[in-house]
């Protein structure tokens, strides 16, 4: 949602999102020095380029529409973690859902040390939670209010106009929340020209959820129409059974596989695809 702004007491916004996909070219005839450099670990996005055929473009804007019970949460931070740990540049983890310490408890729980990721800048936490209770963040990196008003003038200002960033990944854990604040028209009005736009300007790649059947129709149609791609996560019912599971229902620019693929939860909530 978000990446830098020049002043400490609003936010950096993380709009950075994005890896090197590939080797590195590097002209050299011999065999087993290409061999070595297409071994190396490529960045890349858990669970959703689980189900790709390549991976998901530069600029792209991926719509996440998730159930309260679904385990779109903990997919949201295992995609964060894989993203880091496969070298994958800048991750910024905007957070309407959790406090920020949550998230960092999450992610450690993961294998990675947020302090030192935050500190290296190869992870922002915006905290857009403590905003939901009506109270002053303690954050370095924080949003003071939700309206989409307020949102809209730093996004333009501050995001819009940086440079390209393809290295980097965001991802906003939960959008419906700015229904709390905004008329329906607004925030979706908001996402449209600001939040997606940024992603094709910066050149960097997007994940934003939204829960399934508490909007309108048009809420639903205007985000999807606006996606590369959407990602649904849900619980099924099967007699006496409950599955997690996740699909790929629509992507403009990568094959995929549109099936329903049941979920796996790690002792550590890390989420993978049932094999």
């Amino acid at each position: 949602m978000c990446a830098r702004t020049t002043r400490r007491t609003h936010t950096k916004y993380h709009s950075r999102r994005r890896f090197k996909f590939g080797c590195r070219t590097e002209t050299h005839n011999c065999c087993h020095v290409l061999l070595r450099l297409c071994a190396r670990v490529l960045p890349r996005i858990p669970l959703i380029e689980d189900l790709t055929t390549g991976p998901i473009p530069h600029s792209s804007f991926l719509l996440v529409e998730f159930t309260g019970a679904s385990q779109w949460y903990n997919a949201s931070f295992t995609i964060s973690a894989g993203w880091l740990k496969t070298g994958g540049g800048p991750l910024g983890y905007n957070s309407l859902a959790h406090p920020p310490d949550d998230v960092r408890s999450k992610l450690n729980e993961l294998g990675l040390n947020c302090e030192q990721l935050e500190s290296e800048d190869k992870l922002y936490i915006t905290d857009l939670y403590t905003a939901t209770l009506g109270q002053k963040s303690k954050e370095k990196i924080a949003i003071p209010s939700l309206k989409v008003a307020d949102l809209s003038i730093e996004f333009s200002r501050n995001i819009m106009r940086g440079p390209p960033e393809p290295d980097t990944l965001a991802i906003v854990d939960n959008g419906s929340t700015l229904a709390r604040f905004n008329d329906e028209k607004n925030w979706v009005e908001f996402i449209l020209t600001r939040i997606i736009p940024s992603a094709k300007l910066l050149k960097n790649t997007g994940i934003a959820g939204i829960i399934r059947e508490i909007h309108s129709a048009w809420v639903y149609e205007q985000l999807e129409a606006a996606a590369d791609g959407i990602i649904d996560f849900s619980v099924e019912e099967e007699g006496k059974t409950l599955r997690d599971v996740m699909r790929i229902r629509s992507m403009r620019n990568a094959h995929f596989d549109r099936e329903w693929h049941e979920l796996k939860i790690g002792e550590n909530f890390e989420i993978t695809l049932e094999k």
